[in-house]
Formats: C-alpha cells, structure tokens, sequence
C-alpha cells in the first residue's frame, strides 16, 4: 500500500511574521536599549564641557624679577601669580601649578600641562614706568598665554581661555590700585591704560606639526588601531566558524555549510588568536602607509610606532576573541560596548578628560581607548617620552593581553570540560 503524497506546506508571507508580536521582541527592545544607551552615552560626554570642568592643569609663572618703585623694590609678577593661584574656584574647575619656567616648559613638553600663564621679567619695571610722562608712550606690560595643542585642540583652548581671563581679572585688579594711586591731571587716555594696563599675548607654547589636525591625529590613529582590532577580530571570528563548519555561510542567493571539523572551544579560540595576531600585522602596515606615506600626516619614531600600533592592535583583537568565545551570540555586541561605545567618550582625546561628567573620568581609568590614545598622543607630539602616557599605555596594553589570554583559556577550557560543546557532531 502507498503512502499518498503530503502537500508541500504553506509558504509564510512577510506580512505573518510582522504582525506576530514576538517577532519584534528580541529584535524591538535590543535596538530600543541600544539607541537609549548610545545617546546618553555619546551626548552625555559632550553637552557642557565647560561646566563640567574639573581641576584643568594650568602652569603659573612668574619670571619676573621685579624692581625699586619708589624708592621700594617690588615684584609685582610674584603679586600676580600669587593673586590668581587663590582666587576663589568654588567648582574647582582649575588646578593652577605654580612652577619655574623649566618646570613649565617641562610640563608642556609632557602632555602634562594644557597650558601655561606666565609673567615675564621685566613685568614690574613695565608697570611703574606706565605713570612716566615722555615723548613716547610706555609700552603697556605683557603677560603670556602658553598653549598647549599637543594635548587636543579643545583641551588647549580651555585653558587659553581660562589664562585669558585670569589675566584680565588680574589686569583690572592691578589697574584699581594704579587709578587710585595716580596723581590728578592726567589725560583720559592715561587713565585708560592705567585702569586696564595688562595685554596678553597668546603664544604656542608647545608646538606641534602642522599636519597634526590641531592635536587631533593622535585620536584618529588610535581609533583607526582600536577599529582594526575589533572588526578584524570579529570578520575572523565569524570566518573560522564557517570554515569549521559551525556557521552557515551565505552570499547573495547562495548558500552552503561545511561539515563539521572535530575541534573543541579552547582550540578554535586559540586558532582565532593566531589569526588576529598575524592580521594585526597587515593592517599596522597598511594604517602607517596610507596615514604617513600618503595623507602625510606628522610622524616620528616610525619603528617604534609601528611596533606600538601592532601591540595595540593585537590586543584589541585578542580581547575580542575572548569575549566573543565567552558570551557567544552576544559577544560581538558586548566588545562593541567595551571597545567603542564606551570607550570613544570617554578616551579624552576630542573631550579632555577634565571637561567631562564624573562617570566618564570613572571609565577612563580602565576602557581602552583613553590608555591607547595617550600613548599615540606621546609618539606623535611629545617626542615618545615615557611620562607622556607612553609608559601607561605600555601597561595597558600588557594588562589587557595577559587578560585577554588567561580569561579566554580559563572559560573556552571550563566549557570544553563541562562538555558544552557548540554543537554535539557524530564522528565516524
């Protein structure tokens, strides 16, 4: 007897599926939550620098070594800088570091200052001589503004900004005592210069390559090593798991799987590990070709920055190897949070940090971008010194590897004890 033939079962149109509401659930509240989280993640950072300033290093020196003003020797730099050091910051929102100008110049030259006031010799003399009648007029006494750009663009401004009005401040402070000190009959525009007697002048204090994009290649770099890390680690991921024959493979209309290679979790991740390793290669070369060679864009220690950016890389793809291998389906989310999403505000390369709310300076003690941006930042503006964030970055990065290596084995090991293998094959 025969079976009679089943009909072929009903093809499901699109519109079935979009009016089931449990197709939108998984889909419907991970995009809802991303886009929640992103935007208060990337606006938060960058709504109001300015009153989320906290503690911006700013340099104070006084190089003037005064002089007799009425029979009284005076310094009035050293009145002034002492004047702006205690003037009131209830929010704290400047650390004035009152050093020499070798200590300054060492700071700028370090990344650790992002900028500088300082008050030149000569500084007093200058302002006694503004009530000397002649035929010439005095020349009015300046103060200097030391910008920093190797620090980022935003970061430097602030603190111009900062030295400008502290400057002012200062100038019509000074200008109060010299108006009511001053005898009559002076001309107007005498008294003018007298109650206002300060200029600035806004000088660079360290430079910077011209190709430097205002301090801002070192960020670019650096997220251009983060990226390659993590999409090629990922575009890995996903291409040994087809060739193992534990993913599908899918182009255009076609589609195909290979069968299933007799391989445990510990041994795909460390096959992944090699191969993020040996792509960390390529794509450092290719980064430093097309940046330098072509864009041009200012660059020194080349070897060092190319082993720098291979140790960077590397460690970016090996973290996301070992995410994707201990969180599965979701690992690739996950990194994206760890290495991007939340790294980018907090990096302190386009924002500085002190320009940023509390729990973005809380995440950039750890996340990576802000470790990898400074050390790129010391190579490429602060003539690869250690104190400049290289040293840091050089911790970071060792950390992060020997993490990366100990949890993957640690848990991909666990899983294969457990016997939670990805998939239970029959062998022959």
């Amino acid at each position: 007897m025969t079976t009679p033939p089943q009909p072929a079962p009903r093809q499901v149109r699109a519109g079935q599926v979009l009016r089931n509401p449990k197709a939108w659930y998984f889909p419907g509240g991970v995009v809802a939550l991303l886009a929640l989280l992103l935007s208060l993640l990337y606006l938060g950072g960058v709504a109001d620098p300015t009153g989320n300033l906290h503690r911006l290093p700013i340099g104070l020196v006084n190089a003037d070594r005064g002089a007799t003003v009425a029979g009284h020797p005076e310094n009035l730099g050293a009145q002034l800088t002492s004047g702006v050091a205690a003037a009131p910051d209830p929010k704290e929102q400047v650390s004035w570091r009152v050093l020499d100008q070798a200590g300054a110049q060492e700071g700028l030259a370090s990344g650790k200052l992002d900028g500088v006031l300082e008050v030149p010799d000569g500084f007093t003399a200058a302002v006694a001589a503004l009530g000397s009648t002649g035929a010439q007029p005095p020349a009015r006494p300046t103060v200097n503004a030391l910008t920093n750009p190797g620090v980022g663009s935003l970061a430097s401004s602030l603190a111009s900004s900062i030295t400008q009005q502290a400057a002012h401040q200062a100038s019509l402070q000074l200008g109060g005592e010299l108006t009511a000190a001053a005898p009559g009959g002076q001309s107007s525009a005498t008294r003018l210069l007298l109650a206002d007697p300060i200029t600035v002048s806004v000088q660079v204090g360290h430079p910077i390559g011209s190709h430097s994009g205002l301090g801002l290649t070192a960020f670019y770099y650096t997220l251009l090593l983060v990226l390659s890390g993590f999409l090629g680690a990922n575009v890995i991921s996903n291409g040994v798991d087809v060739g193992l024959g534990y993913a599908d493979s899918e182009l255009g209309p076609w589609h195909s799987r290979r069968p299933v290679v007799p391989i445990d979790r510990t041994q795909t991740l460390i096959t992944k590990w090699g191969m993020s390793l040996g792509l960390a290669v390529v794509t450092t070369t290719l980064i430093m070709v097309g940046g330098i060679a072509i864009v041009g864009i200012d660059a020194s220690h080349l070897p060092l920055l190319w082993v720098y950016s291979f140790c960077a890389t590397a460690a970016v793809g090996l973290g996301v190897q070992t995410i994707n291998a201990a969180f599965g389906g979701i690992g690739q989310l996950v990194s994206m949070f760890v290495f991007v999403a939340v790294a980018l505000p907090s990096s302190g390369a386009t924002i500085p940090l002190q320009a940023l709310p509390t729990v973005y300076r809380w995440f950039a003690e750890f996340e990576p971008m802000r470790q990898l941006s400074d050390g790129t930042r010391a190579i490429l503006y602060f003539d690869a010194r250690a104190d400049a964030g290289l040293l840091r970055a050089w911790i970071a990065i060792a950390i992060a590897t020997v993490l990366a290596l100990a949890v993957g084995l640690a848990v991909t090991h666990y899983y294969d004890r457990r016997g939670l293998h990805r998939l239970v094959p029959k062998f022959a």
